[in-house]
């Protein structure tokens, strides 16, 4: 992060410390796996932030909930949080945990900047208290239907489970195809086995499934079922809200795991500062960070650069903070961090993160191929 030092270039001084909240999900049902990996770029960050003389002197401090992917209990955390005096809270994976965050925030008047979620109404109406890192579904999902019209699908099965999220991405998905000469076959994934599901792939001679379901259950069940029938040996299969990101991915699948594309929100290329932040998460983590990390190292940054020109505090200093969404220009780590208003979209939003379709490399599992990048 190129944070600039204190006056004197030494670490905070001490007195009382700057406080964040941050909502991650770290327990089942939650996805620990990438909530483990939005922490770490979390707590890189502040730990870079504070090595550089914190927030005028002020040590950074974050203070970590788990919100194990329950709404209700990620509204009781803001609640909780406000309560504790933190200037803001940051975070959350889940996108209908972040909704319900988001909800609470504005209620609150607290300021909020969402890491990861990427259901588009993220407010019921707009607001300024809440702004966004990740690329709106609306956006994402669109490139992802643009790649699969690019290697030729026309008849694309949807295996989804009932959620706000995924029937968001179904929509996204039937619109943006519909007019593009593409069909959307929608299958209820809760309802049907994964042998019911192959049959009617068979049955509609789809050319490929996307999974809009929960890991690892029923996504591994499904794409184990369709790589064993021999009907659907040429059928792709698809992740668009980013399943094989993960190692426990391949740690379940192993080659039945690669060649399901998917999305994430990284650069071609990471720039001197992602190169750096990229080690340490590495370190950090034990292995390659996903683009989540990544997401989180740049809230703390952004958060960082707002606390230091607006103060931190309770009261007006939140407001102080929230007015100054639409003034942020910070250096992140996948491009230079800016929030506008955007058509259909109810938060601050930085538009647009770089977004790619990915793979995994059925030569060498633990390597990402690029398919298409918007």
């Amino acid at each position: 992060m190129n944070t600039p030092p204190s006056p004197s270039g030494a670490a905070p001084t001490g007195g009382q410390s700057v406080r964040i909240g941050a909502l991650v999900p770290l327990t089942r049902p939650g996805w620990v796996e990438a909530g483990r990996h939005l922490l770490a770029g979390l707590e890189l960050a502040v730990g870079e932030v504070n090595e550089a003389g914190g927030i005028a002197g002020r040590p950074l401090e974050l203070v970590v909930r788990d919100t194990a992917a329950d709404p209700e209990r990620a509204a009781a955390v803001v609640d909780e949080l406000a309560g504790l005096g933190v200037a803001a809270v940051a975070g959350e994976y889940h996108s209908v945990v972040a909704r319900s965050a988001a909800a609470r925030a504005d209620a609150l008047g607290l300021p909020f900047l969402c890491s990861s979620a990427v259901l588009p109404a993220l407010t019921e109406q707009p607001t300024d208290w809440v702004a966004r890192l990740a690329p709106a579904q609306s956006h994402g999902w669109q490139i992802y239907a643009d790649f699969l019209l690019g290697a030729g699908h026309r008849r694309i099965a949807l295996a989804a489970e009932p959620s706000v999220y995924w029937a968001s991405g179904a929509r996204i998905l039937r619109e943006y195809l519909a007019p593009r000469g593409g069909t959307v076959i929608e299958l209820d994934a809760r309802a049907l086995t994964p042998a019911a599901v192959c049959e009617e792939l068979a049955d509609h001679r789809a050319t490929a499934l996307l999974l809009l379901v929960g890991t690892p259950e029923p996504a591994v069940p499904l794409v184990q079922a369709v790589r064993r029938d021999q009907r659907l040996a040429e059928v792709l299969i698809g992740a668009p809200a980013g399943q094989p990101e993960f190692a426990e991915w391949e740690a379940l699948l192993g080659e039945d795991g690669a060649a399901i594309p998917f999305l994430r929100y990284l650069p071609e290329r990471l720039s001197p500062l992602g190169a750096r932040v990229e080690a340490a998460l590495r370190e950090r983590l034990a292995a390659a960070p996903s683009f989540v990390a990544f997401e989180g190292y740049d809230t703390i940054a952004v958060l960082a650069e707002v606390l230091r020109s607006q103060g931190a505090g309770e009261g007006a200093d939140r407001a102080r903070i929230a007015k100054a969404w639409p003034e942020v220009a910070v250096e992140g780590t996948r491009g230079e961090v800016r929030f506008s208003r955007t058509p259909g979209i109810s938060v601050w939003q930085w538009a647009w993160p770089p977004v790619q379709v990915v793979d995994r490399d059925p030569a060498e599992l633990g390597r990402f191929r690029v398919l298409h990048a918007g």
